[in-house]
């Protein structure tokens, strides 16, 4: 199934947020966690946003696998951005602008993601300014898939394998960008990994191949700021700030260490001369 970024909000839209549904039961922060994809929030809107609020006015299209994206909350970051650029058109009109430059297609198996990967070419080729291919996740279906190829190890990567080579082929063809998000599998219960298991990927070998660079982020202990940024007053609030440590292996390999905090607004990157501590999750 794919919609534009319009058609899903406006779809959407008339339906209450149940993030405050029960806060006795749920942390303070808000109900079922919305954290996991705010890297991905974050480069959506930058893609997606005009040049005159910081974005590059391109297209999108975004395969949810794990029926998380939240245009609630897609739409507000996008609206915060809008007017912190000062955007003179920051208004219903501007955001739909804004979302009709996204594409959404969520797939339910590991079958749906290789022949949506198949008909995206056409996709591609209807929209020349589709310049970024989010998916999250790529692993969504290792287990089911290792589930039905039984002791085959070849037939449980089958699928991921032919879906690698038709992503080899988008890159090749439409020079486009791909980001895909992939869950940590924990190989063992007699403590924590190794660095070096740690950077090996559970997935299939034409994905690794594939892979350019990886972004591995970890949880850091919330932050106490004061919510209306002034240290002497005002209510404080815990902020949960986030470390990604990212590694290239094109050309010269290298690395870089960034702090990020989400807040209403999006993902607001910070500076911290902490190490990075134990990975936990891969982009």
């Amino acid at each position: 199934m794919s919609e534009s970024g319009t058609q899903l909000f406006a779809r959407l839209e008339a339906r209450r947020c149940l993030k405050d549904v029960e806060p006795r039961l749920f942390a303070d922060d808000g109900g079922p966690d919305r954290g996991k994809t705010e890297l991905l929030y974050h480069l959506l809107c930058r893609c997606v946003l005009p040049e005159a609020a910081g974005g590059l006015e391109v297209d999108v299209v975004f395969v949810d696998t794990d029926y998380s994206l939240d245009m609630f909350r897609l739409a507000s970051v996008l609206d915060s951005r809008l007017n912190a650029g000062g955007s003179a058109g920051s208004d219903d009109a501007v955001l739909r602008l804004c979302l009709s430059r996204l594409l959404v297609v969520r797939c339910s198996s590991s079958s749906q993601l290789l022949l949506t990967l198949h008909f995206l070419e056409t996709t591609l080729s209807s929209r020349p300014r589709a310049a970024l291919l989010l998916i999250d996740s790529i692993s969504a279906f290792y287990w089911s898939d290792r589930s039905e190829g039984g002791a085959s190890v070849a037939k449980q990567e089958e699928k991921l394998s032919r879906c690698s080579e038709l992503l080899g082929r988008l890159l090749r063809d439409y020079r486009i960008t791909i980001f895909a998000t992939c869950h940590p599998i924990r190989r063992g219960s007699n403590g924590p990994p190794s660095s070096s298991e740690a950077d090996r990927s559970h997935l299939c070998r034409a994905w690794q191949r594939l892979v350019t660079h990886r972004l591995v982020c970890s949880r850091q202990e919330a932050q106490h700021n004061p919510a209306n940024g002034d240290e002497g007053s005002g209510e404080q609030r815990n902020w949960q700030v986030f470390t990604v440590h990212c590694s290239s292996w094109t050309g010269t390999k290298g690395s870089r260490v960034s702090s990020f905090r989400v807040t209403d607004g999006g993902v607001e990157f910070i500076w911290t001369p902490r190490p990075p501590p134990d990975l936990s999750a891969v982009l």
